[in-house]
């Protein structure tokens, strides 16, 4: 380990502000040191109100000091590169804990690479008791662990929240008895899935009933993450939709809202942690407007003097009041998600929103003069057509005689996901995928409207590992050095055809993270 890796930690957490800096001289001794590693930049992890939250909840616990840990600071890290935390500079092998929070499928590299410059075996079976228990969570595994079983000594199913004190105590015991005696108090732990250890017992994901109890918002200003510029607050969990590609209305049922007082007391409190940072609130839910109160939240965040952000907007409801407020805050952009181009194919994805609906809310961009409008499609979804890629095409050229700025159309291969309705269906070709982008690209032809497509390539491994099973997890601690490339080859030298995995599955068969349940 070199002193420029040091300085460089030291260097991020003095440009924080906020919780961090009462928390980053907490001594070791006597505590359970844990380490919160998200397998993604500090710029990205920093915006992740998971790390935020966990970070506050572990450190107001006396026995415990938690510290924060990052794939990489800013660019790419070499293979010799430390995984160091940001408060102490400590390297993440001294912890008794590290905990991973894991939001994307295509961050499991990323995991493999920190345990590997870490100096942590990948695989669980390798560990011992000089090593730290390497815990995972988030929506990733939480949707299906196995992809990670070979690496996590215990993986926890849903929210935490729920079992947050017993997830503690159990890890607390650390010190007083055999690495084996505490995953077997965490196997005893609802949702927590101990994969040593499970013997094809149901594993139910646990879900918070009162999102009040446990507030979510931005403990730490980190002016580097990519949204520090503002502070952010969860105002609701789940969606009512039911859209049957989504991962997020399916793993985070029943939706929940937080009450409007609540989410008002955080953004006081965000105001006053700010001062001196900007007045920026971010409303952060799965559709920000469709939070019951959303008009009454607008305003009285606006009388704050609160300028507002959201993570997400539906085309149907748009709230009025939220838009005027987001022009009003500076915002250049206006994001709709139709996510499919003709009436039929949204009627089949249950998206429940109409043309008109659409040229509504573009309308409604254009009275409020926003500099761009950001359309995002799916293309690939089961029982699409060519005609459904023209009508998205179509689509564009009509919402262009309404709005008459930038637009920008964003496309997205779809996946399917583990609990959704479309789990059974077939990913598309890459060959099938590549044809029906060039054919929307003629299409849209010399419009003055924008396309950006994600790499199909990177969609076909982020399906790989989305419905992968303990088979996808050998090949990922096998692979010496990780690229997109070894790791389908190493699938196959493993005698797994990756196209088997990406089939349609039949509806009435067992599916590997089956296991799982509400």
């Amino acid at each position: 380990m070199e002193w420029r890796h040091i300085e460089a930690a030291r260097e991020y957490l003095a440009s924080e502000s906020g919780a961090a800096g009462d928390l980053v001289a907490r001594d070791w001794g006597g505590r359970l040191p844990l380490v919160l590693a998200y397998p993604n930049t500090y710029a990205v992890g920093m915006s992740s109100l998971a790390v935020h939250a966990l970070y506050g909840w572990l450190n107001d616990r006396p026995g415990v000091v938690c510290e924060r840990a990052f794939w990489s600071l800013e660019k790419r890290p070499s293979t010799e590169d430390p995984v160091l935390t940001i408060e102490s500079q400590r390297p993440v092998a001294d912890a008794a804990v590290v905990a991973f929070s894991i939001s994307f499928e295509m961050d499991y590299f990323n995991v493999v690479d920190m345990l590997r410059r870490a100096g942590i075996p990948v695989a669980a079976a390798e560990r011992d008791e000089t090593h730290p228990l390497i815990v995972m969570g988030g929506p990733a595994v939480s949707a299906n662990p196995l992809p990670m079983a070979a690496l996590a000594d215990a993986i926890i199913i849903g929210e935490v929240e729920p079992i947050l004190e017993e997830l503690v105590g159990a890890l607390g015991g650390i010190w007083d008895q055999e690495r084996d005696e505490t995953l077997q108090a965490m196997s005893r732990i609802p949702g927590v899935y101990v994969p040593s250890l499970h013997q094809d017992q149901d594993v139910h994901r646990q879900w918070l009933g009162d999102l009040d109890a446990f507030p979510v918002a931005s403990t730490i200003v980190a002016p580097r993450a990519v949204f520090g510029d503002m502070h952010l607050i969860e105002i609701s969990r789940g969606c009512a939709r039911a859209c049957r590609f989504c991962l997020a209305g399916c793993l985070y049922l029943p939706r929940r809202e937080r009450s409007l007082e609540s989410v008002l007391e955080q953004a006081r409190q965000g105001l006053r942690q700010r001062a001196g940072h900007g007045a920026k609130i971010g409303l952060v839910a799965s559709a920000v407007s469709d939070y019951i109160r959303i008009d009454d939240l607008v305003v009285a965040l606006r009388a704050m003097g609160a300028e507002i952000s959201v993570s997400s907007l539906r085309v149907r409801p748009l709230s009025e009041v939220l838009v005027q407020a987001l022009a009003e805050s500076g915002a250049r952009s206006l994001t709709l998600a139709p996510e499919a181009g003709s009436e039929r194919l949204r009627r089949m994805i249950r998206k429940g929103v109409t043309q008109d609906d659409i040229l509504a809310a573009a309308g409604m961009a254009e009275r409020y003069r926003f500099e761009s409008l950001k359309l995002y499609f799916m293309w690939g979804l089961p029982q699409e057509s060519d005609d459904d890629i023209v009508a998205i095409a179509d689509l564009a050229a009509q919402v262009r005689e309404v709005y008459t700025r930038q637009i920008v159309v964003n496309l997205t291969p779809f996946v399917p996901k583990a609990h959704t309705p479309f789990q059974h269906e077939a990913m598309a070709t890459v060959p099938e995928l590549d044809r029906r982008l060039r054919l929307l690209r003629d299409r849209l032809g010399r419009s003055r409207i924008q396309l950006r497509a994600e790499p199909v390539a990177g969609a076909r491994i982020q399906a790989l590992l989305a419905r992968g099973d303990r088979r996808v997890s050998d090949a990922l601690v096998a692979v010496e050095r990780l690229s997109l490339r070894r790791f389908e080859r190493e699938l196959v030298r493993q005698g797994v055809d990756p196209q088997e995995l990406l089939a349609a599955r039949d509806s009435d068969g067992p599916l590997p993270w089956g296991f799982i349940k509400p």
